[in-house]
């Protein structure tokens, strides 16, 4: 596959709202050992891709300062040392950055076959989302069949993910959304009890659902005043995991509650972990969720799909909070 000199890329021209995101001509990287060049044909938008645009979660160092952590495409380039995939080949990959470009770096490791049946749109959803909920959910707070599960903010992203994932593995969710749409859709995907968090306290939802004994797993995006109210809704023996905050980070936590239900509170950020974690991550995803997402047990919920020159417009979107699952730049 024979490679241009120059790219479209989105670069982020200053911090501020969507506007600050410029579409520019730039040279097209080289692939490093153990890395291939991914010919973007889809991108996926995620809520870390406004905080960098924001100024808030710069692109780690040596890494591509280009927004964008999740692309599907066809591999045009191998760096040395990578050896899995060939010219052509259909993968989907979590990057670092870059992804908001016509092509982008990949850490072998890091890039899967494309399930068959997925379109490249849908592809390009997966990685950061499945990637996240795979490791915090079932690896770091190791959801059992049989468990209840809540998830917070059910319709985004990683919420539309979770649900499926974690009732695909035999748990009872219950996913908190804003309004009585976004409601129906969490119970559309599976799940067993939809909150509105607008008009319920979702810690009495949760005495409701489970006859007061509680759930076994949290994961949670908000922070804030919902981590003391999350542990008051664990089990005895109960996980809380935060992988954001967007109601602040810093919290006030009663260490009785934690003490006496004996609760394991855990966290993670995933850009800056080693290609070898994100590498074996991947794997456990190809084994266990990408037959189901070919067998379309799991399905890749698409809001809505911009051109990547509209990049502006998809932020403006994800912006405004009203998106019901992913989404992604077309390239």
């Amino acid at each position: 596959m024979t490679t241009p000199a120059t790219m479209t890329a989105i670069e982020i021209d200053g911090k501020g709202g969507p506007e600050v995101l410029v579409a520019r001509q730039r040279p097209i990287p080289a692939p490093g050992p153990g890395q291939i060049i991914v010919k973007v044909a889809a991108a996926g938008v995620n809520r870390p891709d406004v905080l960098q645009r924001q100024g808030l979660y710069p692109a780690p160092k040596g890494h591509s300062e280009i927004p964008g952590l999740e692309v599907a495409g066809h591999v045009a380039a191998t760096g040395e040392d990578a050896s899995r995939f060939a010219i052509g080949d259909a993968v989907m990959a979590l990057v670092n950055g870059g992804g908001y470009a016509e092509y982008c770096i990949a850490d072998e490791a890091a890039a899967l076959p494309v399930p068959a049946g997925l379109s490249m749109v849908e592809a390009a959803a997966v990685p950061e989302t499945f990637f996240t909920v795979w490791h915090n959910v079932f690896e770091r707070a190791g959801l059992r069949p049989g468990e209840w599960f809540m998830i917070h903010g059910g319709t985004s992203g990683i919420g539309v993910t979770a649900i499926q994932l974690a009732k695909a593995f035999g748990a009872k969710v219950i996913a908190t959304a804003g309004g009585p749409d976004k409601c129906r859709a969490c119970l559309d995907l599976g799940a067993d009890r939809a909150v509105d968090y607008r008009a319920e306290d979702f810690t009495e939802a949760v005495k409701e659902a489970t006859a007061k004994r509680g759930v076994d797993v949290i994961l949670d995006m908000v922070g804030g005043d919902y981590v003391a109210k999350n542990i008051r809704s664990l089990a005895d023996d109960g996980r809380l995991v935060n992988i954001a905050y967007l109601k602040g980070s810093e919290v006030t936590v009663d260490m009785m509650r934690v003490m006496l239900k004996r609760l394991t509170i855990t966290g993670s950020t995933l850009r800056i972990r080693p290609t070898e974690v994100k590498g074996r991550i991947a794997r456990a995803i190809e084994e266990k969720v990408s037959p189901l997402l070919s067998d379309k047990r799991i399905k890749v919920v698409i809001d809505s799909e911009f051109a990547l020159a509209d990049a502006a417009r998809a932020h403006a979107r994800i912006d405004a909070g009203e998106h019901i699952g992913k989404i992604v730049l077309k390239v």
